[in-house]
């Protein structure tokens, strides 16, 4: 009962601290599962018993205040316990408890039964994005934050949905049921979208479960709820929902483009390819903390543009995007990028910003290093 209220008052908090406030209102939305639903219906009817009490409470409260005010001659009564006013006083918020228990303990069970799922999706919390993969269907992939930086600098007008967009949503198949399961790679997050009632912490070590069957095709948004960092702000949440045959159309078309990226490795890339293709790559992963420009956020997230070590070390710089920094905040990407990825963000810095290494690096070179390391 704790853990649902919990979850109603912190959506209900968070909702009115966010975008989505504006298109939840300040009430719960109903949204578009059978879970969602039960909530809200119980959420309803819990609000409205605290309304007849109040109402019953407060009336006698402010009745007795203007009934027997001391300005009318009221004398205060002398009288001592009665059996009977206490038992009834005892007995019926016990069974208004017992009442609204009844109906929540059937929703919590619900909401944590997330045996015989039609598909399992690990999210995995990176500060600031998303990374979803489809257990047993080999693909993979990084959602980031869409909206363009000139909208969060003010220099455009700010879009309809400003802060709830990304690259590349999290397509999930209708009537079906998907198990999620949480974790984070840093900090503590929270996976959130209100209209699938799903608000789910991803904890370092730890692995959450989840689940979610969408009745209605669409586009679903949320966010982090947890206050996860400087850009907390900017790692949202996006679902599409699509019907049975799109999903498996969708899902067979990232298998061929991961099957044609994983042949890209044994190929020779040309260094006007791999800009271009790390320039992408740079735009979505790395540009959030060490901006666009390769300036950079010192001292946390330090400049690219001119960065001598960077440029004179190679083999750090390399080690450094795969394996991360100690202690730092800046993460490892070898589970989360792909060696053709990895090559060509790292010819890109070496390359950008008035960097002139005039170095490159091969898809080859890194699948080769990934294997040294035991991937």
């Amino acid at each position: 009962m704790r853990t649902l209220l919990v979850w109603m008052a912190g959506g209900l908090a968070s909702a009115a601290l966010t975008p989505l406030a504006l298109a939840n209102g300040w009430n719960m939305p109903v949204g578009v599962t059978a879970v969602s639903r039960d909530i809200y219906s119980l959420h309803m009817i819990i609000f409205w018993i605290c309304v007849i009490i109040g109402v019953i409470v407060f009336g006698a409260m402010f009745y007795s205040l203007f009934r027997y005010r001391h300005s009318r001659g009221a004398k205060a009564a002398t009288f001592h316990e009665h059996t009977s006013v206490e038992v009834i006083w005892t007995a019926i918020p016990l069974l208004i408890l017992v009442g609204m228990a009844v109906p929540a303990t059937a929703t919590l069970k619900n909401m944590y039964d997330t045996s015989e799922a039609d598909l399992d999706i690990m999210v995995t919390g990176q500060q600031w994005r998303w990374r979803y993969e489809y257990l047993g269907e080999e693909v993979a992939f990084t959602s980031n934050l869409g909206t363009p930086r000139e909208q969060i600098s003010g220099a455009d007008e700010k879009g309809e949905h400003y802060l709830l967009e990304v690259d590349e949503p999290l397509v999930l198949p209708v009537g079906q049921k998907v198990r999620l399961l949480l974790t984070s790679d840093d900090v503590i997050h929270s996976w959130w979208v209100p209209d699938l009632a799903v608000k789910q912490d991803a904890i370092p070590g730890f692995v959450n479960e989840n689940w979610v069957r969408i009745e209605e095709p669409g586009i679903y948004r949320g966010q982090c709820a947890e206050l996860c960092g400087k850009d907390h702000a900017f790692m949202p949440v996006v679902v599409e929902a699509v019907e049975q045959e799109r999903f498996e159309e969708w899902l067979a078309e990232r298998k061929e483009a991961a099957a044609q990226e994983a042949q890209g490795v044994d190929r020779e890339w040309g260094m006007d390819e791999l800009m271009e293709r790390g320039e992408q790559v740079y735009g979505s992963v790395c540009a959030t903390c060490h901006q666009p420009d390769g300036s950079g956020n010192p001292p946390a997230f330090p400049a690219l543009a001119g960065n001598q070590q960077m440029l004179d070390d190679l083999d750090w710089h390399v080690d450094t995007v795969i394996n991360g920094v100690s202690g730092a905040a800046m993460p490892a990407f070898r589970s989360t990028l792909n060696p053709v990825e990895i090559a060509a963000v790292v010819t890109y810095e070496r390359n950008a910003w008035g960097n002139e290494s005039g170095d490159s690096v091969q898809p080859s070179e890194i699948a080769e290093r990934l294997a040294d390391q035991g991937e």
